[in-house]
Formats: C-alpha cells, sequence, structure tokens
C-alpha cells in the first residue's frame, strides 16, 4: 500500500479557513470586545436579605445553602467572573461583572426568590373547568386544537412531555385509587397555608375543582409580560399561566422543590432524544411515588411551577419510585434549562422584594492595572520575538506566525464564549494568557531543536522534519497534558478569584497543540522544500555554524540534501 502523502499546504489552508469561519460568526455577533471581569470594569451588584417564614433569625446553615445555590445560579454555567458573599447573618451579595445579554439574563436568575413546587393540573386548555365541578377523568373534554382523540393522553405543553422510570428503575406498585369526590371539607380549610398538603386532597382538587376556583379560572386572564409575580402559597391553588402564556388551575401543591436531590440532563444509551432525570430525597420520593400512581395511565398532568409560573407539566405512564425521567420533545438547551430550574431553583428561606436591592458598582482595581498587564504581555512576546530572530534567524518567520495564529484563535474563542457562555476576562485571566506565551514558544523550540540534532548527523532539513516530528510531537503533547491537567485542578479546586487564570491557562494550551499540528509543523515542512532553508543560507537559522557542526574546507566535496 502506498504511503499517504503529506500536504502541508491543504493543512494551513484548512486552518486559515478554520480561522475564517470563527471571525465571521463574531462578526455576525457584532462583538468585537471581550467582556471584562467584576476587577477590570465593575457590573452589578445585588444585595438580598433573608427572611426566615418560620419567624426568627435566619439559620447559618440555610444561609449558605442559599448562597451554595445562588453560586450554582452564577456561575454554574460557565465563567462568568461573579462572585457570592455573605454579609452579616441574613445578607446575601451578589456581584455580576459585565453588562451583555448573558450576564444581564444572569442577574434576573438571581433576583428569582425560586420557589419551585409540585401541583397537579386541575384545569387547562386541554381539560376546561365544568360550571361547577371538573371534567370526569374518564371523558374528559379535549382542546380541539390539540388534535387528540377521545380517550387518548391530552398533549401535554412544552412538546409533550412524559414522566417514567429512570434507566435501571422499575415503575413500583399499582396506580392508587382515585380520590373520591366529595365537598370541601373543614380540615382542607384550615389547612397552613405555607405547607404543602396531602396528595389525596390535591387529587382530589384535580377531578372536582370548587365551583368557585372553576368560575375563576374561566375567567382569568394571563398577566402582561413583566407584571408582578402571582401569589405562591404552597397550601392553596394557584392560578397561572406558563411561559407561552397558557392558563392553569394547579392544586394546593404536593412537594417542594427543596425535596429534589438531583437533577440532570442528557441522551440516554439507545435513545436519539435529550430527556431530564430527577431525584428526590426520602420524603419527596414518598409524595412523588404516590403522585404519579394517582394519576399514572389517566392522561392527567402534574405541574412543576417556578416563582408561581407553570415550566413544565408532564404526564405519568405509571407510579414511580425512585430516580424519574422527563422526557418529550426537548432540545438541548430546553432540557438543560428545565434540569437548571429542577436542580437550583428552591432556596431554603425567603427573600422579600423589599430587602433585594441593586446597583451599579465599579472595577475593584484600577484601570492601570489592565494597562499594566497588556504592557507586561506586550513586552513578552518582543522579547520572544527578539531571541527568535537572533537565534533562528529566518526560521523565526514560524516563531512570529505561530504566535499571530495563536493569539488570533485565543482572542476569537474568548469573543465567542464571552457572547455565548458569558466568559469574563479578569486580571487572572490576563496572566494566563500570557503565560500561554511562553507556551507556544516552547513547543517551536522542541521542534527546532530536534531537527538540529538530526541535521548534525548529516541529515537535509527536509529530512530531518519528517525524523524529528514524531519525538517533538510526543514532548510537546506530555508538556502540554501536565499544563492542562494542572489548569484543571486549579479550576476544580480553586476559589473564583483563580479560576480565571485557570480556564485561560487550559484555553491557551489546548489551542498551542492546534497551532503546533495545524501550523508549526505543516508550515516548517512546506518551508524544508525550499533551496533558502534546505541548502543551508548564511541567514536560514539552518546552515552548518547555526546547527554547530564545523564548515568543510573549501573546495571539498559536501553532502546537500543526502547527496554528494
Amino acid at each position: 500500500m502506498a504511503r499517504k502523502t503529506a500536504r502541508p499546504g491543504r493543512t494551513l489552508a484548512l486552518l486559515f479557513l478554520a480561522i475564517a469561519i470563527m471571525f465571521g460568526g463574531i462578526a455576525l455577533a457584532g462583538t468585537w470586545k471581550p467582556e471584562l471581569g467584576l476587577d477590570l470594569r465593575g457590573g452589578t451588584e445585588i444585595s438580598m436579605t433573608a427572611k426566615n417564614s418560620e419567624g426568627g433569625s435566619v439559620p447559618k446553615e440555610s444561609l449558605d445553602e442559599a448562597k451554595a445555590i445562588i453560586d450554582q445560579r452564577v456561575n454554574g454555567s460557565g465563567i462568568t467572573g461573579g462572585r457570592v458573599t455573605t454579609e452579616g447573618n441574613d445578607v446575601i451579595k451578589v456581584s455580576i461583572p459585565g453588562t451583555g445579554k448573558v450576564q444581564q439574563e444572569t442577574a434576573e436568575r438571581v433576583r428569582q426568590t425560586a420557589k419551585l413546587r409540585f401541583r397537579l393540573v386541575a384545569c387547562s386548555p386541554q381539560k376546561p373547568c365544568g360550571d361547577s365541578t371538573g371534567a370526569d377523568p374518564g371523558s374528559m373534554i379535549q382542546d380541539p386544537s390539540a388534535g387528540t382523540a377521545p380517550g387518548t393522553s391530552p398533549r401535554a405543553p412544552f412538546g409533550g412531555e412524559t414522566v417514567k422510570p429512570a434507566e435501571g428503575e422499575k415503575a413500583s406498585g399499582t396506580p392508587s385509587p382515585s380520590a373520591s369526590a366529595k365537598p370541601e371539607s373543614k380540615d382542607a380549610e384550615k389547612h397552613d397555608p405555607n405547607s404543602t398538603v396531602p396528595v389525596d386532597e390535591a387529587v382530589e382538587f384535580m377531578r372536582n375543582p370548587p365551583a368557585e376556583w372553576a368560575a375563576r379560572y374561566n375567567s382569568f386572564t394571563c398577566p402582561a409580560p413583566g407584571s408582578d409575580p402571582v401569589e405562591d402559597l404552597p397550601g392553596e391553588p394557584l392560578l397561572t399561566c406558563d411561559e407561552d402564556g397558557i392558563p392553569y388551575l394547579l392544586s394546593p401543591a404536593v412537594i417542594e422543590g427543596t425535596e429534589i436531590k438531583e437533577a440532570d440532563y442528557g441522551i440516554p444509551q439507545q435513545q436519539a432524544n435529550y430527556v431530564v432525570t430527577l431525584d428526590f430525597k426520602s420524603d419527596g420520593n414518598k409524595a412523588f411515588a404516590e403522585t404519579t400512581g394517582a394519576i399514572a395511565g389517566t392522561g392527567e398532568q402534574f405541574a412543576i411551577t417556578l416563582d408561581g409560573k407553570v415550566i413544565s407539566a408532564p404526564t405519568a405512564d405509571s407510579r414511580i419510585s425512585g430516580g424519574a425521567q422527563i422526557s418529550g420533545d426537548f432540545t438541548q438547551e430546553s432540557a438543560a434549562a428545565l434540569a437548571n430550574n429542577l436542580k437550583y431553583g428552591s432556596l431554603p428561606l425567603d427573600f422579600p422584594e423589599d430587602g433585594i436591592q441593586t446597583k451599579v458598582i465599579g472595577p475593584s482595581l484600577a484601570g492601570n492595572q489592565l494597562t499594566a498587564g497588556l504592557w507586561a504581555g506586550l513586552v513578552g512576546l518582543i522579547l520572544v520575538v527578539i531571541f527568535s530572530i537572533l537565534y533562528y534567524r529566518a526560521m523565526s518567520i514560524v516563531v512570529i506566525g505561530s504566535l499571530i495564529v495563536a493569539g488570533a484563535m485565543t482572542y476569537g474563542m474568548i469573543l465567542l464564549l464571552s457572547e455565548t457562555a458569558g466568559v469574563t476576562l479578569d486580571l487572572p485571566g490576563v496572566a494566563g494568557l500570557i503565560v500561554g506565551i511562553g507556551i507556544t514558544a516552547d513547543s517551536f523550540i522542541i521542534l527546532y531543536e530536534r531537527m538540529r540534532d538530526d541535521m548534525r548527523e548529516g541529515r537535509s532539513m527536509r529530512v530531518a522534519v519528517d525524523t524529528a516530528w514524531p519525538r517533538a510531537r510526543n514532548t510537546c503533547l506530555a508538556s502540554d497534558g501536565v499544563s492542562f491537567l494542572a489548569a484543571f485542578v486549579l479550576y476544580v479546586f480553586a476559589t473564583n478569584e483563580v479560576k480565571g487564570f485557570a480556564f485561560m491557562l487550559g484555553l491557551t494550551t489546548i489551542i498551542d497543540v492546534l497551532v503546533f499540528f495545524w501550523f508549526t509543523h505543516p508550515m516548517t515542512k512546506l518551508m524544508a522544500t525550499w533551496g533558502f532553508f534546505n541548502k543551508g543560507h548564511v541567514l536560514s537559522g539552518m546552515d552548518k555554524r547555526a546547527i554547530g557542526t564545523v564548515d568543510a574546507p573549501k573546495g571539498a566535496t559536501t553532502l546537500v540534501g543526502g547527496k554528494a
């Protein structure tokens, strides 16, 4: 079999095409400056004063738990550079850098009081309220626009989500018997409005909503966007809407979001669509099993509400005890959003609106700190270029080119990540970028010194490129692997103030590998075919004096390119 011939020109063309596509995407986004961190630019500070719903002082454990949840909201989806701290015994301060779209969304997410609850759907467009009682579950009236035939499960919103046992779990038992229809009990009237209700009481409300609530639903209109949130008391029914303006009448809550132990999303094995998985704590698991058992196979829905707004309303195929899996017409974004709401949605404390204050803050460092960091990087870059020109002469073209390509790719990635993931550039991040200059230069030196070793043994430059490449490649991968591992460990275990340095160090390390394989090596291989370098011109940087061999006497026969 013939050996495949390397084509350095094609490799370089593909690299420059990829860079052009990346900057084309940046041009479409219209963002040419990265978002700067709190220390360099400032941002928004949100001060949240907690209140214990049971009265008395705020428990330190609850305040720390709320701080951890808010920190996940701020920094869980990317390197936003946000800071979450506590002040006193009841205040959480959140500082978010920048003013971009991602930062604004993060600020809105932080301001949410985030009360996550599970309720049963009594009335919806697919299950209209009757004049005095709810629709009979065996012959409920269907919404004509839903396109479902009588006797089939109504279409759930958000793509028709269905909850079922997670992989490895089994449906347990049989559906719970339906709650009998009866008027509102006095016990129900006396129930604590700040506590969840038993499942059978919620099922009774779902299947037989009182006439008063049915009338209120039939005259209910969804509030305009930006209106004050509805009052959401767990022990009371709830009239609300989802994000698409679909109205719901919901039973009192049966499960609080604080009962969720874990939530995640992904594509299970041998499946093609995204699902959302969730696990409950012991009490929540018991209530969830009773709830899904009551509605299993009926097409009835339970609603997941966040701050009084419906974020999902799936049906259940069976009674579920243990891990649950919500499936439907999810995209990656919608599955991630639902999983994040489930995982980070509920706070153990109340944060009243009058206790939430927002203000704009300035940078924590003087403006000359950024200038000093940029000058340090520029001086380091100039020194590397000067050393390369003096030591490698014309071959320094590859050094300078590698640094330019690496710089363009790094800057482009920072711009894209700032726009899409909320990455901010702080002073530690600038330090990480400066370290990346040395990493890129190291890779070049490794290859060229390996080539010089082979040329001292009598090989031409064209041959030395191929013989030196495997050893230089392995050394470069080992070195970059150690750098990336150090960056990864720092990112995982360090505080938020150091994460910026770790992220930028890891990013520049990955880019160095790409530049080494896709630019440095093919460019050197291409230059080795030029006579100026292959024949050892005195200015090429690869002549005998430069590589450390003794010049042959005048008139003697020398070997050039492996031939006399």
